[in-house]
């Protein structure tokens, strides 16, 4: 795998999930103030009505650029994921222009996994990029969901209707430069990794 030329990984499509806390880690909301600044409007934290700051998405990108963002209501299975993969993945690849050539990248998450997945991979992406388990510094989509949340942490949101337009619309603003990066970098990242022998790495 550290020998694949660049035009390899031009090809792959990587995929992932992820819960975003808009408003912070844990709930709790830290705010720095100088002295006697307590009431300064500026420094207040807004309250969100419509059930907290938890998003869960489904995104893809390639070297090219990012392909499809879907918002994820209630709680994922295996079923939910095959029909997210089956209306999203070959779209994304052909917008993205790698066709149905493309190299599929997710993890070891037991809905990926699952039967009917598996069976719907085999027949619609046979080519699979296959990693360890806990192998998070291998996908460069983890860098992209920090950078959404990071941007998208900077409105001040005030329906759940808001928040999903503003993630679709910084999502479709990240720059094709940085996927580009990303990708470009894993073949590093691989040498990193298996030099740290599975102790955590700076990726």
């Amino acid at each position: 795998m550290l020998n694949k030329p660049e035009t390899y990984w031009n090809n792959v499509l990587f995929a992932d999930e992820s819960k975003l806390n808009i408003f912070g880690s844990d709930g709790r909301i830290l705010v720095w103030r100088r002295k006697n600044e307590e009431l300064n409007p500026k420094n207040f934290v807004g309250t969100v009505k419509y059930g907290g700051g938890d998003v869960l998405v489904w995104g893809c990108i390639s070297a090219s650029e990012l392909g499809y963002l879907v918002f994820i209501d209630g709680i994922m299975n295996h079923a939910i994921y095959l029909n997210i993969i089956r209306d999203n993945l070959k779209l994304s690849a052909q917008n993205l222009g790698i066709g149905n050539n493309f190299v599929f990248h997710q993890d070891n998450d037991p809905k990926h996994t699952a039967l009917n997945v598996r069976l719907w991979c085999l027949y619609n992406c046979p080519q699979n990029l296959k990693t360890p388990p806990q192998s998070p510094d291998l996908n460069p989509i983890e860098h992209i969901w920090r950078e959404l949340e990071v941007r998208v942490r900077k409105h001040d949101i005030k329906t759940k209707s808001e928040r999903k337009t503003v993630m679709m619309e910084e999502w479709m603003n990240i720059d094709a430069k940085i996927t580009k990066k990303l990708v470009k970098s894993i073949p590093k990242r691989l040498k990193v990794v298996v030099d740290a022998k599975e102790y955590p790495t700076k990726y």
